[in-house]
């Protein structure tokens, strides 16, 4: 069996564990206790590991420009598109859904096809395009989050403030954040990994080896199964897929016709990686800083099972791109794949809201025709 199919295979054998595991678990407690071991260990080393082995080439800058751009964009279309699934922009779902939308896992969902099918030069340009992609997940959705965070507990200008202050001070301290400041300043100075010694990188990467299996067994063990929850989230995955191919193929039609084989299916493979894990580190380290309970910013429920039908939906996509390349590479065939996906979503939801309409019109023109009359007999 080929290694990338096997690979995914195993990614949804560990979130099937983590799923038999749940009976296992007694208490909110003990699933916290293995939240804090990923947030706390297994998430900053693999970020410290990830950012340290950057190797930034200038001629290539336009890759991680790219990413971000096509993580803009994707949040934008979630804003616009929430009402059409019949979900509020400002409440919990529709915030939490715009933060997991936009972002891209490709550790997980793409690189290890890339790796197995395309020359190498494929995965080095998707790396390069991740570091744009990372500075979406980490810095502007961790900012957007906070905001929310204030808007939603209702913070005055006055009290915000002092809590602004204490809000940075133990933000300063979260490992995450360390982990990212300690890396930068590395790399400012021109250090890397094997600038620290063994005893230092070794348990680093024993550390970031723990982040995948952890996160994936963490998945099956807080996914809760709610059908009507599931088809909603299944639509939009695939609306997601959607949109990543039409900006895909319009992405071909701009470019000249003489790039690499394998810029082309990064161009492709690329957006259609699964939601990335970090939305969720951020809502959830809300979901703890929430003081008014009863008024919640985010629904960490709904991200987990987003997490969790994401992977395996992209696994599919990214692997039928792979094996069928030169139909996925192709700028008309993405352009008429996007648009009749988006047709079959929309349509149904565009009728519904029509259907809505309709009788609100119809009871206003009968409404006014029954005025005309009165004032048409007096």
């Amino acid at each position: 069996m080929n290694p990338a199919i096997q690979k995914t295979i195993s990614i949804f054998v560990l979130i099937l564990i983590g799923f038999l595991l749940k009976s296992k678990i007694k208490g909110k407690d003990q699933m916290k206790g293995i939240k804090i071991l990923i947030l706390s260990i297994a998430l900053p080393a693999t970020i410290f590991v990830a950012l340290l082995k950057i190797e930034f080439d200038l001629t290539l800058v336009y890759l991680p420009l790219v990413a971000l751009a096509l993580n803009g964009i994707l949040f934008l279309i979630t804003r616009v598109s929430l009402p059409l699934f019949g979900i509020k922009r400002d409440g919990p779902e529709g915030k939490t859904i715009t933060l997991l939308f936009p972002s891209l896992a490709p550790g997980l969902s793409c690189f290890p096809f890339l790796i197995e099918y395309t020359p190498d030069d494929a995965l080095a340009f998707a790396a390069l395009a991740d570091v744009g992609n990372k500075i979406f997940v980490l810095v502007i959705l961790y900012l957007i989050a906070m905001r929310w965070y204030f808007s939603t507990q209702n913070m005055s200008k006055q009290s915000t403030g002092g809590k602004v202050k204490s809000l940075v001070i133990s933000l300063c301290k979260e490992p995450v954040n360390l982990a990212i400041i300690v890396a930068l300043t590395m790399l400012y100075f021109g250090w890397n990994l094997k600038s620290l010694p063994l005893f230092l990188q070794d348990p680093i990467t024993k550390m970031s080896l723990l982040m995948t299996p952890m996160v994936l067994l963490f998945i099956g063990m807080a996914v809760k199964v709610n059908w009507r929850q599931i088809k909603t989230i299944g639509s939009l995955l695939i609306y997601r897929s959607a949109c990543a191919f039409l900006l895909s193929g319009l992405l071909l039609y701009l470019l000249p016709s003489s790039i690499s084989f394998a810029m082309l299916i990064v161009i492709v493979a690329f957006p259609q990686s699964a939601v990335s894990f970090w939305p969720y580190a951020h809502i959830s380290l809300v979901n703890d800083l929430e003081v008014e309970k009863d008024k919640k910013t985010f629904s960490p429920e709904l991200a987990l099972n987003f997490l969790a039908i994401s992977l395996p939906l992209s696994s599919v996509i990214i692997l039928s791109i792979c094996i069928f390349p030169s139909f996925f590479i192709n700028a008309t065939n993405l352009l008429g794949f996007g648009s009749l996906f988006l047709l079959i979503f929309i349509l149904p939801r565009l009728m519904n809201l029509f259907r809505i309409s309709a009788p609100r019109i119809t009871n206003s023109t009968n409404h006014l025709k029954k005025m005309q009359k009165e004032v048409g007999s007096r």
